[in-house]
């Protein structure tokens, strides 16, 4: 099980994202984007999308708000969560440094697996991009989106869309194999392990289900470049940032918790803690439904933080969506 102070964290990660996702919800197309493109091509399909939504100028406005809520949990709530999990965090390299053998290797690796001479092979290309001789040579830059250094190995994690660009492939296999190459150049004595992984499985049946073979193939090139091995697919990639099982069926646990049609009633309710005298058991129900547990602990002790300071207990708990750490330090200090 994911530890409560974990849950809490990863609870307000969703409460941040909810907040900010339904503060850019269209009420309807009054604010919408000049898309006249967008709106002469949809015409074809008035008969079509008119079974569904009678409006096209708000299904777009819709589907941009749609694709803005995909590219917040792509670069920072899948992020920030796997960060938690793993006790880890995000790492840039810059001006690393590998040998000329090793540039050299890894550019014959992406070579015959661009031309089919060679098939993807984890411990096969370690062995050959960990070689060393010449000269130092500039390493490509890169960044590790989870970077897990420990006493004998380290571990970095690529997450990427499940819907990455086509011919994106060739240049991510590089990457790591420069990255590895760098990394375990600098770390000589470490075990050095790189994975490139994705949140969930679009093609599974089941919410945490996947198939990472059907997965692979379904991506353009992707078996050209990489190794099973090499890849971590939705649970397998949640349950090895946490280190226990069952991770995803948590994440998603806690998100549905919070992320009901009443979210934003609640949200204004706890948001306000002069609530709490209003109705005491609705405001501890919500903090416990939404896994807030200092929230908890301090309105178990709201009587007496009120009389030490009141202005101190009555601030707001979130500040548009992100949660207010200052008024908590200053709460537990009078605790």
């Amino acid at each position: 099980m994911i530890n409560d102070n974990k849950s809490q964290l990863i609870a307000l990660e969703v409460i941040r994202v909810l907040k900010a996702r339904f503060d850019n919800f269209p009420e309807d197309s009054q604010n919408n984007r000049n898309a006249p493109f967008h709106e002469a091509f949809l015409n074809a399909f008035k008969d079509k999308i008119e079974k569904y939504v009678d409006n096209i100028p708000y299904f777009i406005s819709l589907s941009s708000w749609l694709h803005g809520l995909n590219t917040t949990l792509g670069q920072s709530f899948f992020e920030n969560v796997a960060h938690i999990l793993s006790n880890w965090e995000k790492r840039t390299f810059k001006k690393c440094k590998i040998t000329e053998k090793q540039q050299n290797t890894i550019l014959e690796i992406i070579t015959d697996l661009k031309n089919g001479q060679r098939k993807p092979n984890l411990n096969e290309e370690n062995k050959l991009i960990f070689q060393i001789g010449g000269d130092l040579v500039n390493a490509l830059d890169f960044t590790a989106d989870v970077f897990i250094m420990e006493k004998d190995y380290i571990e970095a994690i690529e997450l990427k869309s499940v819907r990455p660009n086509a011919g994106e492939m060739r240049g991510e296999k590089l990457k790591i194999l420069s990255a590895k190459a760098c990394l375990k150049l600098k770390y000589p004595d470490k075990e050095i392990r790189y994975f490139i992984g994705f949140p969930f499985d679009p093609l599974s049946d089941t919410p945490t289900g996947f198939d990472k073979e059907k997965f692979m193939k379904h991506l353009i090139e992707f078996e050209k470049y990489f190794a099973p091995e090499e890849v971590l697919l939705a649970g397998e990639l949640w349950d090895r940032l946490s280190g226990e099982t069952n991770t995803m069926e948590k994440i998603l646990e806690i998100i549905n918790k919070i992320a009901t049609p009443n979210f934003l009633e609640n949200y204004e309710f706890i948001n306000n803690p002069q609530n709490f005298e209003k109705d005491k058991q609705k405001y501890m129900n919500i903090l416990k439904e939404w896994c807030l547990l200092d929230e908890i602990k301090i309105f178990e002790n709201y009587e007496d933080l009120k009389s030490k300071n009141p202005k101190i207990i009555n601030q707001e708990l979130f500040k548009d969506g992100k949660y207010n750490i200052n008024r908590k330090k200053l709460i537990k200090g009078n605790l």
